[in-house]
């Protein structure tokens, strides 16, 4: 597992060691569950891919990186949780990790818990009349010691086969942390449920979408920021601005995907948007229909621009280091996502990725508010100056752009001082090797897998 462990600068020194979990037992029969859609591929803030399938955990051996302290003071059931972060969220653990006391395994749960519930919608081979009730219920299932589902073929599967895990941890947290995540995972459920027949079809309705996925997220991280005392009570009263954070993420996800989705039958992007400019939203795919399909993608676009204003407000709020380095990242690399995805065919021909070195670089700078505005601007104005003279949304996305500059030039008079235990430059530089050396080392794992099952056969 990578990850910064503690909060000293020993967290740098690391070492290898070879892990294997063996999952719990089910006590209990898995109640009416079911199958799904996306909070893991762009929920929780997250800018980058899930890993590959678990491994059945018994069975599943992982190079490991921890803080020596930090390992021995865990349990073996939290050691668990977090060797399932890594395996279920390949660049969103670095950030997990690199939080500061307590809040780390609060988020950690946080996520494993929405990542399982997230893993039952997605389940497609889960009938409705068990899904639906599945999701309502899946809240519940928090304190029901022995529940686990086994009848999942999601490549997360692990998550909820060894729910029992995650859950104990869960009840192991202190009680303001296990209200938000409760609540939100209630909240979650219900909303997943609603949407599973729902098709998203105005701008309106993509708005309750996106924050069924991703704002909910928001929302409870912005709480468990501030039960930890980390943040202000008032990062965690204002649930719109948490909203918006969310929302922006998950909209970001939503529009660089369109090709990826509509080869799976899944629709996401809002029919009033699209149906003005072609019949079905798979026609944008069609190279005679590029015109159209750019008109489309930049009117999205140009919507979820609309979010940043608040994600500079949030962001300038924030005090703890490690938090705002946790919040930062994922919002500059989504707004540098739809730089390079606006106005750009390939989103409508394969897959649309900002390059290495800028998420490296975006990593190593977005450690202060002064830097994420300039950031901010920096891909405000490449956007600017792709804007097309015939552009139907031209307009609307000038005057957003314009709006964007304004609040952020307004912003950096009044910023607030931030103290915090290490450098941002050092937990910067920890997330990164954190990051690499979970790519690497999974990598490394798997070719040695491989070579080991070629050599059994």
């Amino acid at each position: 597992m990578a990850g910064v462990c503690c909060k000293c600068p020993v967290s740098l020194s690391v070492f290898k060691r070879s892990l294997s979990v063996a999952p719990r037992g089910c006590g209990s029969a898995p109640r009416s569950l079911l199958p799904g859609w996306r909070l893991g591929e762009r929920g929780l803030q997250e800018a980058a891919r899930p890993s590959s399938a678990l491994r059945p955990a018994s069975l599943y051996r992982h190079t490991a990186f921890f803080c020596l302290s930090c390992q021995e003071s865990m349990s073996e059931s939290l050691r668990t949780c977090y060797l399932y972060l890594n395996q279920t969220s390949r660049s969103f653990a670095a950030v997990i990790q690199a939080l500061d006391g307590e809040l780390r395994h609060a988020v950690c749960i946080f996520y494993l818990v929405l990542r399982a519930l997230d893993t039952v919608e997605d389940d497609m081979t889960i009938p409705l009349e068990k899904k639906v009730p599945m999701l309502n219920d899946f809240h519940t299932y928090l304190y029901q010691h022995e529940w686990c589902f086994t009848e999942s073929q999601e490549k997360d599967r692990q998550v909820l086969v060894d729910f029992p895990t995650i859950s104990m941890e869960f009840r192991n947290l202190a009680q303001e942390y296990r209200d938000v995540i409760s609540d939100i995972c209630h909240r979650m459920g219900v909303g997943m449920a609603e949407f599973l027949e729902k098709k998203v079809g105005t701008m309106k309705e993509w708005d309750q979408y996106c924050h069924y996925v991703a704002g909910l997220v928001g929302i409870g991280l912005s709480k468990l920021f501030s039960a930890s005392q980390l943040e202000d009570p008032e990062v965690g009263r204002d649930t719109e601005l948490a909203n918006s954070m969310g929302l922006f993420l998950q909209k970001t996800n939503i529009i660089r995907d369109y090709l990826e989705d509509t080869q799976q039958g899944r629709v996401f992007w809002p029919q009033e948007a699209w149906s003005q400019f072609a019949g079905r939203l798979e026609d944008f795919a069609q190279p005679e229909k590029l015109e159209s399909a750019l008109s489309c993608l930049n009117l999205l676009v140009t919507d979820a621009l609309g979010h940043i204003p608040d994600v500079i407000t949030y962001l300038s709020r924030l005090h703890n280091q490690s938090v705002f380095n946790f919040c930062a990242i994922p919002q500059v690399m989504a707004i540098a996502t739809l730089s390079t995805c606006y106005n750009n065919p390939m989103v409508f021909q394969g897959v649309v990725k900002i390059r290495k070195g800028q998420t490296v670089t975006l990593m190593m700078e977005a450690t202060n508010m002064r830097a994420v505005q300039t950031i901010i601007t920096q891909y405000s104005q490449e956007i600017l100056h792709k804007i097309s003279l015939t552009d139907p949304s031209r307009e609307k996305t000038m005057h957003i752009l314009a709006v964007i500059q304004e609040k952020s030039t307004l912003s950096q008079s009044s910023l607030p001082s931030r103290t915090h235990h290490l450098s941002p430059m050092y937990l910067s530089a920890a997330m990164l090797l954190a990051a690499l050396s979970w790519q690497y080392l999974s990598t490394t794992a798997a070719q040695v897998q491989n070579s080991g099952d070629m050599q059994e056969q």
